[in-house]
């Protein structure tokens, strides 16, 4: 019998992700101590299947269940349908960070990496971090400013790092997708479909630092000033169903509530992409439904 999704507890807008054990999470200095996270307030969620076994009915617009060890796609909706993936698309900016390696390399902050709309993490021109600290609080907390500081760092200018994107995504088979900046704020000329971004999933579920960090339920994030700030996920399928391990969530007015998800369960392993859902308490349960129905096959 396929088990319920525990009560989601909805986090504030702004909370994230955090790091299991053994990944390669910030953690606390001695003496320190990190500001709480945000209390969480969204609705209980639960899976809604069919009594018969068959896809639960979903909202989103765009669907795709994968299955994550052999890509093989186990259901579909709109999947070729062109739109904004918002910040879902952090996840290939993340992969092209892991792949160029050096993660403990630090990184300066310039000002121009600071100068973009929120959700910001406010970092200051000046400040130096590590790459592995930005990459962990890029996912976790999905920040716009640290995307822009990886991307420039990585290939010298947000063109450049966007046509490394572009070639990237293009190398993972992912044809009908463009992409014009590293965090998935609107821009003309950017979009991505479910099906490219599962392909995209797939790429990332194989990485073992991606995997690591975006299983993260919370993340002490230290700033340059020596202020530590802690962090929830955003994914509250990922807090709220005991077999999401898992992944990235994203949101414009344009792109609609998107989730990509994954879970294992008895050695079934799936991807979910949930893309323009209307509501977030929809996108939780329309993608823990189908994680549910994925790892039951």
């Amino acid at each position: 019998m396929i088990r319920k999704c525990i009560p989601l507890v909805a986090a504030a807008l702004l909370a994230v992700l955090a790091l299991p054990a053994g990944a390669a999470v910030t953690k606390k200095k001695s003496g320190s101590s990190a500001a709480p996270a945000a209390p969480d307030s969204t609705p209980s969620v639960e899976p809604v299947l069919d009594p018969s076994g068959g896809t639960p009915r979903t909202r989103a617009e765009s669907v795709v269940v994968a299955d994550a060890m052999t890509g093989q796609v186990l259901y579909e909706k709109n999947a070729n349908q062109m739109r904004p993936p918002a910040s879902t698309q952090k996840l290939l900016t993340a992969l092209l960070i892991v792949e160029s390696g050096d993660l403990d390399r630090n990184v300066r902050v310039q000002l121009s990496d600071t100068q973009v709309e929120e959700v910001k993490l406010g970092i200051r021109p000046g400040e130096v971090y590590t790459r592995r600290d930005l990459l962990q609080v890029l996912l976790v907390h999905s920040v716009n400013d640290v995307a822009r500081t990886l991307a420039r760092d990585n290939a010298g200018s947000l063109e450049a790092f966007a046509a490394k994107m572009n070639a990237k995504a293009q190398e993972l088979g992912m044809r009908h997708s463009h992409f014009v900046n590293p965090n998935g704020l609107p821009a003309p000329d950017q979009y991505s479909t479910a099906r490219d971004m599962a392909r995209l999933a797939l790429a990332a579920y194989r990485s073992p630092t991606i995997r690591a960090i975006v299983s993260t339920k919370s993340l002490a994030f230290h700033f340059a000033s020596g202020r530590v700030r802690e962090f929830n996920n955003t994914n509250l399928v990922l807090r709220g169903y005991p077999y999401c391990t898992g992944m990235k969530t994203g949101y414009t007015q344009a792109a609609g509530h998107c989730l990509i998800s994954s879970g294992s369960r008895n050695g079934r392993e799936v991807i979910v992409v949930a893309l323009g859902d209307k509501n977030r308490s929809w996108l939780w349960q329309d993608s823990c439904s189908l994680l549910a129905w994925g790892l039951s096959l």
